[in-house]
């Protein structure tokens, strides 16, 4: 293999065992399955050592692949350290930063901060996935995540927390002017009611902070997204506990109301979460800042009732 860098082939070795075959190597590389392998190939003949067995369908260290892996990984881990710390000195913040996010966190105040911090630091490229469930940084590869959670956070991860997010039921003006108000959480039962976990009794936290008053729902609507619920309760097909933050967007903030104002469905914290590290990359530690920065200067939600 000719012109072949050495660093960079035990950066793919180490991302082989790491990963336990060429082709999930490959993937995470982004490369061909064959470069993988002539990479590997490559370190063999370099060093007069075989490193693996390998046969179609798995592969083990030698006896002198796990030396090499091992010394391998401190070697790299020491650069990779050296490299964050070196670009952190930099004055600008470069590079894709991946971010995750709930689904009902795509709004548009969201879509602000985001052109903000871009023009801010236009050197970044953002690449953010929203999805409802709980993702793991290190292994699916991304730098910062925002989540909700009344839970404790996996060990591993640093979590800042940014501010409480209330869910207060709400309805629209169409839906109250057709149906009338719930009179009271027992009065659900006579409602259209809709949520993401299908559930057909609410934990309501109710007056002076008590909780888990259960309360039964008929449940008329169901989905998987945040933000469809929002949208259902906004035609007026449905009541459904909505994030407070949208109560302040300017797509639903003309629309929702408040029904049972006594009551909220969860009191979770918003939390920017990412991975600990000795010297975090500027583009990451940009990113928490501004977040932060942005959600203190956002007014607290105040819901209209209906």
């Amino acid at each position: 293999m000719t012109g072949v860098d050495t660093l960079t082939s035990i950066k793919v070795f180490r991302q082989v065992v790491d990963s336990g075959t060429f082709v999930a190597a490959a993937e995470r590389l982004d490369v061909s399955t064959p470069t993988v392998s002539k990479h590997v190939m490559h370190l063999e003949k370099h060093l007069g050592v075989r490193l693996l067995n390998r046969n179609s369908r798995t592969l083990s260290l030698t006896e002198a692949g796990e030396v090499y892996y091992a010394r391998c990984s401190t070697i790299l881990e020491y650069l990779e350290a050296a490299e964050l710390e070196l670009g952190s000195l930099g004055a600008t913040a470069r590079g894709t930063l991946r971010v995750t996010a709930p689904t009902w966190s795509a709004g548009r105040r969201l879509m602000e901060f985001f052109a903000q911090y871009r023009k801010r630091y236009p050197k970044i490229t953002l690449d953010v996935a929203f999805e409802d469930r709980v993702v793991d940084l290190v292994e699916e590869g991304y730098d910062v995540g925002l989540r909700v959670t009344t839970s404790a956070l996996p060990a591993g991860l640093i979590a800042r927390p940014v501010r409480r997010i209330t869910f207060p039921i709400a309805a629209s003006h169409d839906y109250i002017d057709r149906h009338g108000a719930p009179s009271s959480p027992a009065d659900l039962i006579n409602h259209d009611c809709a949520g993401m976990l299908g559930l057909d009794t609410w934990p309501l936290i109710g007056p002076e902070g008590k909780r888990d008053i259960p309360v039964r729902v008929a449940m008329r609507f169901r989905a998987n997204a945040m933000i469809a619920l929002g949208n259902a309760v906004a035609v007026g097909a449905c009541i459904a506990p909505l994030p407070s933050i949208y109560f302040n967007d300017p797509v639903f903030k003309d629309t929702l109301r408040v029904v049972l104002p006594q009551y909220v469905i969860s009191e979770p914290t918003l939390y920017i979460v990412y991975v600990s590290r000795k010297h975090l990359p500027l583009k990451i530690r940009s990113f928490i800042d501004s977040f932060v920065e942005f959600a203190a200067s956002l007014p607290e939600p105040r819901p209209t009732a209906g």
